[in-house]
């Protein structure tokens, strides 16, 4: 009897301990927040050095962790990037994944586990706070006066305060989890991309003097808080959001997830709508810098920053807290508004060194900010030039999280844990870039090979070098960053090998 009851003793002392070393091991696994900014140049944060705008809260989180110098979004574009770094899976391999309309539905599939996904199975608290554009709704679409289904929710977000699309596309509302925030069913919404719901309604092109912002290419349909948007609505009343708004709200819904959720792990991918149209800055910024609109909201994303920081430091997590900083493509200045961002622009150089921007194949198109800050995890003030993908956090945090990546999930996302730590920063074996009308590039051992494409070699609209050519490209970014000089016919051997290998890369089944 008595060995009997030392027996039961032992073993709830054993379950007892091994209960403790796991709440341990699950607590003691660090908050996560992804920083996604809205077409933030390279050159636009001036620790990356040509940004004629100070941004101080930036710049600390490079001086308090590492700054990278060739890290990759996925596309020159932002549904793609998104849906590449959430999902692992490169956006162009499914089709649909362009630049979504503000009714589009669901991109990413709900049969998959993504990157939240495969946070809230490893005990996360899963959060997003500011732009989706991937699309909500089944097949037909989003149902806006009723529940929003499938959406964040059904793809590993236990918490959604979102954006649907982009602030220059209908709707122009607010989305928490699944309703649209004030809704109110007196004043119904309608949303059409094809035609004019009510064809008396005031639109940007019919009635240009009921505007504080004028369109210069496209964005002229319906008005909401003086300004023309791409596409037709009508209704929503009290739920119509004011862009001037954007930054405190996002804030505000942040702080509200965070203090929620401290006692556990959590997982923040904080979205931002900095720097995207229309730019519409709160009036603590509005004006205070000399380049314009964008310049103010330059500053106000910068502010951004450093109110989430100090939120975390408040709360004594920074010193459990993974902070990624980066942006979902580069950098464009005149995207549909006349905001004076080109007239403006002064000395700044938002590219940095690199050519194009968003929408091209050349490097400005994606080569993109990228800050990776944790406090004594993370050696701080150090410059790491590895070349990284964001379609690779996913394997990565994985990694850092002793998580295995699912059969059949996040194929194209690999491990490289050590470099985004900057422990041993070694570059991605070779990365594939994404342009606007689909034109793929790849980069190797830093040379660069851009298909030929039949694209057009500008975008009229937005001044954009798209780097579209009928014949192959071939560029040696170590002497020549801004790829000024095709060396392709100089070098047959080195453009047959990036060829076949990104039709290798392109051709495998996933």
């Amino acid at each position: 009897m008595k060995a009997v009851t030392i027996f039961k003793i032992f073993t709830c002392l054993l379950l007892l301990s091994f209960g403790a070393k796991s709440q341990v091991l699950k607590t003691d696994r660090p908050n996560i927040i992804i920083i996604y900014t809205d077409d933030l140049g390279f050159g636009d944060i001036s620790c990356n050095g040509t940004s004629a705008v100070k941004t101080p809260n930036i710049d600390k989180l490079a001086e308090n962790g590492v700054r990278f110098t060739n890290a990759h979004s996925t596309s020159a574009t932002c549904t793609p990037s998104r849906y590449s770094l959430l999902t692992g899976n490169y956006a162009w391999r499914k089709a649909g994944t362009g630049i979504a309309p503000g009714d589009a539905s669901l991109l990413i599939p709900t049969t998959i586990t993504t990157l939240p996904g495969m946070l809230q199975k490893a005990g996360y608290k899963t959060g997003i706070v500011g732009k989706w554009h991937l699309g909500l709704g089944a097949q037909n679409g989003p149902n806006w006066n009723g529940e929003i289904k499938p959406g964040p929710l059904e793809v590993g977000f236990n918490y959604a305060f979102i954006i649907p699309a982009t602030g220059d596309r209908v709707p122009c509302v607010f989305v928490e989890n699944d309703r649209v925030v004030n809704f109110d069913k007196n004043n119904p919404i309608t949303v059409d991309y094809k035609q004019p719901i009510d064809t008396a309604a005031p639109t940007g092109k019919k009635n240009p003097e009921l505007l504080r912002m004028l369109p210069s290419h496209g964005h002229n349909a319906s008005i909401v808080n003086g300004v023309s948007r791409i596409g037709y609505m009508k209704g929503g009343g009290a739920a119509l959001w004011n862009d001037e708004d954007f930054a405190a709200t996002f804030l505000k819904k942040s702080e509200n997830f965070i203090l929620q959720n401290k006692a556990v792990p959590f997982f923040l991918y904080f979205s931002t709508h900095d720097i995207h149209v229309p730019r519409l800055a709160h009036k603590r910024f509005a004006g205070k810098s000399s380049m314009g609109a964008r310049g103010d909201v330059l500053l106000q994303l910068d502010w951004t920053v450093g109110e989430l920081y100090a939120i975390l430091a408040k709360n004594k997590l920074l010193d459990n807290t993974l902070i990624i900083f980066s942006s979902d493509n580069g950098h464009v200045m005149d995207d549909g508004y006349k905001d004076d961002a080109e007239e403006k622009i002064g000395n700044h150089k938002p590219g940095g060194i690199f050519r194009g921007g968003k929408y091209s194949a050349f490097e400005a198109g994606t080569r993109v900010p990228f800050i990776v800050s944790w406090k004594g995890k993370v050696k701080p003030g150090k410059v790491s030039n590895a070349l990284f993908s964001q379609i690779d956090l996913y394997a990565s945090i994985a990694r850092l999280l002793n998580e295995k990546v699912e059969n059949e999930m996040a194929t194209d996302s690999k491990d490289y844990l050590e470099t985004l730590l900057n422990n041993k920063p070694v570059s991605r074996e070779y990365l594939i870039e994404q342009s606007l009308n689909s034109t793929l590039s790849i980069i190797k051992d830093n040379w660069k090979y851009i298909e030929p494409s039949n694209g057009s070699a500008i975008n009229k609209n937005t001044n954009t070098e798209l780097g579209n050519l009928t014949m192959p490209q071939l560029y040696n970014l170590a002497v020549d960053s801004f790829e000024k000089n095709n060396v392709a016919a100089e070098n047959p051997l080195r453009t047959t090998e990036l060829k076949a290998l990104l039709e290798k890369v392109k051709n495998e089944k996933k």
